[in-house]
Protein backbone atom coordinates (compact mmCIF):
# COMPACT_ATOMS: atom_id res chain seq x y z
CA UNK A 1 0.00 0.00 0.00
CA UNK A 2 1.54 3.55 -1.15
CA UNK A 3 1.89 5.43 1.95
CA UNK A 4 3.07 9.12 1.36
CA UNK A 5 2.31 10.51 5.12
CA UNK A 6 5.07 12.30 7.05
CA UNK A 7 5.34 12.72 10.79
CA UNK A 8 4.88 16.45 11.26
CA UNK A 9 5.32 19.63 9.01
CA UNK A 10 9.39 19.59 9.59
CA UNK A 11 9.88 16.57 7.93
CA UNK A 12 7.30 17.36 4.81
CA UNK A 13 9.27 20.58 4.30
CA UNK A 14 12.68 19.57 5.68
CA UNK A 15 14.38 20.19 1.76
CA UNK A 16 12.49 23.74 1.47
CA UNK A 17 15.69 26.21 0.84
CA UNK A 18 16.50 29.58 0.43
CA UNK A 19 15.69 30.64 -2.98
CA UNK A 20 13.28 28.22 -4.34
CA UNK A 21 9.86 29.02 -5.88
CA UNK A 22 7.16 27.82 -3.94
CA UNK A 23 3.58 27.86 -4.78
CA UNK A 24 1.26 28.33 -1.96
CA UNK A 25 -2.70 27.50 -2.46
CA UNK A 26 -5.65 29.58 -0.69
CA UNK A 27 -7.61 32.59 -1.76
CA UNK A 28 -8.05 35.21 0.83
CA UNK A 29 -7.36 33.91 4.34
CA UNK A 30 -9.82 30.67 2.87
CA UNK A 31 -7.61 27.27 2.53
CA UNK A 32 -4.57 28.41 3.40
CA UNK A 33 -1.53 25.97 4.41
CA UNK A 34 -1.03 27.91 7.70
CA UNK A 35 1.31 24.71 9.35
CA UNK A 36 3.32 25.01 6.50
CA UNK A 37 3.54 29.27 6.06
CA UNK A 38 4.31 29.30 9.54
CA UNK A 39 7.32 26.20 9.48
CA UNK A 40 8.46 28.44 6.96
CA UNK A 41 8.69 31.29 8.97
CA UNK A 42 10.71 29.27 11.53
CA UNK A 43 12.99 27.83 9.16
CA UNK A 44 13.77 31.14 8.33
CA UNK A 45 14.78 30.63 4.81
CA UNK A 46 15.05 34.01 2.36
CA UNK A 47 14.83 34.91 -0.95
CA UNK A 48 11.93 33.30 -1.81
CA UNK A 49 9.82 32.98 -4.63
CA UNK A 50 6.20 32.55 -3.81
CA UNK A 51 3.26 32.19 -6.54
CA UNK A 52 -0.15 32.85 -4.69
CA UNK A 53 -3.03 34.03 -5.30
CA UNK A 54 -2.53 37.10 -2.70
CA UNK A 55 -0.36 38.08 0.12
CA UNK A 56 -2.57 37.15 3.37
CA UNK A 57 -3.20 39.98 5.65
CA UNK A 58 0.04 41.97 7.70
CA UNK A 59 0.27 39.28 10.61
CA UNK A 60 -1.22 36.39 9.04
CA UNK A 61 -0.76 33.82 6.12
CA UNK A 62 1.94 34.91 3.44
CA UNK A 63 1.94 38.39 5.60
CA UNK A 64 4.25 36.82 7.82
CA UNK A 65 6.76 35.60 5.87
CA UNK A 66 6.87 39.47 4.18
CA UNK A 67 6.86 40.64 8.09
CA UNK A 68 10.49 38.95 7.94
CA UNK A 69 11.50 39.64 4.05
CA UNK A 70 12.16 35.82 3.09
CA UNK A 71 9.91 36.77 -0.05
CA UNK A 72 11.90 37.80 -2.51
CA UNK A 73 9.35 38.14 -5.47
CA UNK A 74 6.25 38.06 -5.34
CA UNK A 75 3.76 36.47 -8.29
CA UNK A 76 -0.13 37.36 -7.46
CA UNK A 77 -3.15 38.93 -8.92
CA UNK A 78 -4.23 40.44 -5.51
CA UNK A 79 -2.79 42.30 -2.97
CA UNK A 80 -4.91 44.98 -1.77
CA UNK A 81 -5.53 44.10 1.74
CA UNK A 82 -1.41 43.82 2.96
CA UNK A 83 -0.03 46.80 3.92
CA UNK A 84 3.54 45.91 4.29
CA UNK A 85 3.55 44.35 0.90
CA UNK A 86 2.47 47.92 -0.44
CA UNK A 87 5.22 49.24 1.72
CA UNK A 88 7.90 46.46 0.11
CA UNK A 89 6.63 46.61 -3.69
CA UNK A 90 6.62 50.98 -3.24
CA UNK A 91 10.03 51.03 -1.78
CA UNK A 92 11.35 48.54 -4.17
CA UNK A 93 12.31 45.99 -1.91
CA UNK A 94 9.99 43.08 -3.15
CA UNK A 95 9.89 42.15 -7.11
CA UNK A 96 6.07 41.69 -7.82
CA UNK A 97 4.74 40.02 -10.65
CA UNK A 98 1.24 40.92 -10.99
CA UNK A 99 -0.64 38.35 -13.07
CA UNK A 100 -4.89 37.88 -14.15
CA UNK A 101 -6.43 36.18 -11.58
CA UNK A 102 -7.66 33.29 -14.34
CA UNK A 103 -4.43 33.81 -15.95
CA UNK A 104 -2.32 32.50 -12.62
CA UNK A 105 -5.11 29.62 -12.60
CA UNK A 106 -4.58 28.38 -15.94
CA UNK A 107 -0.39 29.09 -15.84
CA UNK A 108 -0.98 26.34 -12.09
CA UNK A 109 -3.01 23.74 -14.28
CA UNK A 110 -0.89 23.55 -17.37
CA UNK A 111 1.95 22.89 -14.56
CA UNK A 112 -0.06 20.24 -13.54
CA UNK A 113 -1.07 18.66 -16.48
CA UNK A 114 2.58 19.14 -18.33
CA UNK A 115 1.85 21.53 -20.32
CA UNK A 116 4.58 24.56 -21.27
CA UNK A 117 2.87 27.29 -22.55
CA UNK A 118 -0.90 28.46 -23.71
CA UNK A 119 -2.41 31.40 -25.68
CA UNK A 120 -4.76 33.62 -23.63
CA UNK A 121 -6.89 36.69 -24.88
CA UNK A 122 -6.35 38.13 -21.22
CA UNK A 123 -3.73 41.26 -20.64
CA UNK A 124 -3.17 41.50 -24.64
CA UNK A 125 -2.24 45.38 -25.08
CA UNK A 126 -1.45 46.00 -21.62
CA UNK A 127 2.03 45.61 -19.62
CA UNK A 128 0.81 42.26 -18.78
CA UNK A 129 1.66 41.42 -22.37
CA UNK A 130 4.93 43.41 -22.45
CA UNK A 131 7.84 40.91 -23.76
CA UNK A 132 5.37 38.07 -24.98
CA UNK A 133 4.94 36.62 -27.95
CA UNK A 134 1.39 37.54 -29.23
CA UNK A 135 -0.91 35.49 -31.94
CA UNK A 136 -4.59 36.52 -33.71
CA UNK A 137 -6.76 33.46 -33.06
CA UNK A 138 -10.42 33.37 -34.42
CA UNK A 139 -9.70 37.02 -35.15
CA UNK A 140 -8.75 38.35 -31.76
CA UNK A 141 -5.16 38.73 -30.20
CA UNK A 142 -4.14 36.52 -27.90
CA UNK A 143 -0.75 36.41 -25.37
CA UNK A 144 1.44 33.32 -24.90
CA UNK A 145 1.86 32.63 -20.90
CA UNK A 146 4.21 29.80 -20.05
CA UNK A 147 3.63 27.37 -17.08
CA UNK A 148 5.02 28.07 -14.29
CA UNK A 149 7.90 26.51 -12.95
CA UNK A 150 8.32 25.48 -9.25
CA UNK A 151 10.22 23.87 -6.36
CA UNK A 152 7.01 23.25 -4.24
CA UNK A 153 3.85 23.16 -4.14
CA UNK A 154 1.85 23.59 -0.57
CA UNK A 155 -1.70 23.09 -0.50
CA UNK A 156 -3.88 22.85 2.05
CA UNK A 157 -7.07 19.86 2.47
CA UNK A 158 -10.03 19.08 4.44
CA UNK A 159 -9.16 16.17 4.42
CA UNK A 160 -7.22 13.41 3.32
CA UNK A 161 -5.48 9.67 3.16
CA UNK A 162 -2.24 7.92 3.57
CA UNK A 163 -2.01 7.61 -0.26
CA UNK A 164 -2.18 11.65 -1.00
CA UNK A 165 -5.51 12.16 -2.15
CA UNK A 166 -7.26 15.07 -1.08
CA UNK A 167 -11.03 16.29 -0.37
CA UNK A 168 -11.63 20.19 -0.03
CA UNK A 169 -14.61 22.12 1.78
CA UNK A 170 -16.25 24.33 -0.40
CA UNK A 171 -14.52 27.90 -1.38
CA UNK A 172 -11.26 26.48 -0.10
CA UNK A 173 -10.85 23.79 -2.94
CA UNK A 174 -9.30 27.56 -4.95
CA UNK A 175 -6.14 27.26 -6.00
CA UNK A 176 -5.26 24.78 -3.78
CA UNK A 177 -6.92 22.18 -6.33
CA UNK A 178 -4.83 23.55 -9.55
CA UNK A 179 -1.27 24.13 -7.54
CA UNK A 180 -1.35 19.87 -6.61
CA UNK A 181 1.09 18.19 -9.14
CA UNK A 182 2.03 21.67 -10.37
CA UNK A 183 5.22 21.40 -8.89
CA UNK A 184 8.76 19.06 -8.50
CA UNK A 185 7.28 18.22 -4.82
CA UNK A 186 3.44 18.72 -3.78
CA UNK A 187 3.02 18.83 -0.13
CA UNK A 188 -0.53 18.55 1.24
CA UNK A 189 -1.52 19.71 4.98
CA UNK A 190 -5.04 18.40 5.97
CA UNK A 191 -7.37 18.93 8.95
CA UNK A 192 -8.25 14.92 8.91
CA UNK A 193 -6.26 12.17 7.72
CA UNK A 194 -7.54 8.75 7.32
CA UNK A 195 -5.63 5.49 6.24
CA UNK A 196 -6.02 4.98 2.64
CA UNK A 197 -9.32 3.52 1.42
CA UNK A 198 -11.13 5.33 3.76
CA UNK A 199 -12.54 7.99 1.39
CA UNK A 200 -15.18 7.50 -1.05
CA UNK A 201 -13.46 7.80 -4.62
CA UNK A 202 -16.91 9.66 -5.60
CA UNK A 203 -15.82 12.37 -3.68
CA UNK A 204 -11.64 12.89 -4.11
CA UNK A 205 -11.19 16.18 -5.73
CA UNK A 206 -6.95 15.24 -5.94
CA UNK A 207 -5.90 11.92 -6.50
CA UNK A 208 -2.63 10.88 -4.70
CA UNK A 209 -0.70 10.57 -7.83
CA UNK A 210 -0.28 14.50 -7.51
CA UNK A 211 0.75 14.50 -4.07
CA UNK A 212 4.45 13.68 -2.76
CA UNK A 213 3.91 14.17 0.66
CA UNK A 214 0.82 14.68 3.51
CA UNK A 215 0.50 15.57 7.04
CA UNK A 216 -2.30 16.34 9.26
CA UNK A 217 -1.90 20.09 10.66
CA UNK A 218 -2.80 21.28 13.71
CA UNK A 219 -4.77 24.46 15.32
CA UNK A 220 -6.50 26.08 12.39
CA UNK A 221 -7.43 29.59 12.70
CA UNK A 222 -10.79 30.52 10.66
CA UNK A 223 -10.31 34.49 10.62
CA UNK A 224 -12.61 36.54 8.29
CA UNK A 225 -10.44 38.61 6.13
CA UNK A 226 -12.81 41.13 6.39
CA UNK A 227 -15.90 41.68 8.79
CA UNK A 228 -18.67 43.99 7.54
CA UNK A 229 -21.72 44.62 9.46
CA UNK A 230 -24.86 46.55 9.60
CA UNK A 231 -26.34 48.88 12.31
CA UNK A 232 -28.78 47.77 14.17
CA UNK A 233 -32.16 49.33 13.26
Amino acid sequence: MINKKVKNVEEALQDVKSGMTIMLGGFGLCGIPENSIAELVKKGVTNLTCISNNAGVDDFGLGLLLQKKQINKMISSYVGENAEFERQMLSGELEVELTPQGTLAEKCRAAQAGIPAFYTPAGYGTEVAEGKESREWNGKMHVLEEAYKADFAIVKAWKGDEAGNLIFKGTARNFNSCMAGAAKITVAEVEELVPAGELDPNFIHIPGIFVQRIFKGEKYEKRIEQRTTRKRS
